[in-house]
């Protein structure tokens, strides 16, 4: 019930409990402990309230939806000479403090929500938002291809838990390592540089990082599947705009190799 809906009238306890959605026992409780007792009676004896009852009804449900004791409501609605605007005025400073308490206590829920969801493992759709929707049939063809490997398995094995923040993760430094492919080959610098070799030394730790252990000599094996696979070529050459660009990387992986024999 909002201020302005009372008019002078008299109300009977049914009445009132239905108005404002109390019981009948609390607005007799409230009697009792002298918080509000109706003002006036009916011809036939019966207690009922009046317009200004009904007010301190108003101040008094408002005060308790907002978590004070009885005793904190009493000293509330009977504000020595307070006027109704000072009255008013200092309900909605307790509503105020009471919403920001809320406010705060939804934050915090809604960080911890956050946190919560963070730590759920990537969702499909997670995978080709980041990845795009050549991701899942690429990853369904890689699974035919090489699921009897242990390799494959350790592969699934370590990244089933892995969250969207881990593959996003995942995907800037996979992206910065290839940029570092382009930009040592548009430099000019051979494969078998120290930039180029460093950015090959990069890859395999990146790869035995996050999917699987990695050596020199497989490595040297991935490498070369990235010049016999046209997939895995067009990867390189096409999609980042470098023709050429899978042999290089093939070329700086074995002289990384050979670095490290």
């Amino acid at each position: 019930m909002t201020e302005g809906t009372l008019v002078d009238r008299l109300w009977t306890v049914g009445q009132v409990a239905a108005q404002f959605g109390v019981t009948v026992r609390t607005l007799h409780h409230y009697d009792q402990i002298g918080l509000l007792a109706p003002s006036e009676r009916s011809y036939a004896g019966y207690r009922q309230y009046t317009t200004a009852d009904l007010e301190r009804l108003q101040s008094i449900v408002v005060y308790r939806r907002l978590g004070f004791s009885l005793e904190d409501v009493a000293a509330l609605v009977d504000g020595d000479g307070e006027d109704l605007t000072t009255h008013l005025c200092r309900q909605r400073d307790a509503v105020t403090t009471r919403l920001h308490e809320v406010q705060d206590l939804l934050a915090a829920i809604d960080k911890a929500l956050e946190k919560q969801m963070s730590n759920e493992p990537a969702t499909t759709a997670d995978m080709v938002e980041l990845f795009g929707e050549a991701w899942e049939d690429a990853d369904t063809e890689a699974e035919q291809k090489w699921g009897d490997s242990a390799a494959w398995k350790e592969s699934k094995r370590r990244t089933k838990d892995y969250t969207r923040a881990d593959w996003a993760a995942i995907k800037g430094e996979a992206d910065a390592l290839q940029q570092a492919f382009v930009d040592a080959k548009r430099a000019g610098l051979p494969p078998t540089s120290e930039v180029a070799m460093d950015a090959a030394e990069a890859h395999r730790l990146h790869i035995d990082q996050w999917f699987y252990a990695l050596d020199h000599a497989f490595h040297r094996n991935l490498g070369d599947l990235y010049v016999q696979d046209p997939r895995f070529t067009a990867t390189y050459d096409e999609s980042l705009g470098e023709p050429g660009l899978a042999a290089y990387v093939r070329e700086a992986i074995h002289a990384n190799a050979d670095r490290h024999s």
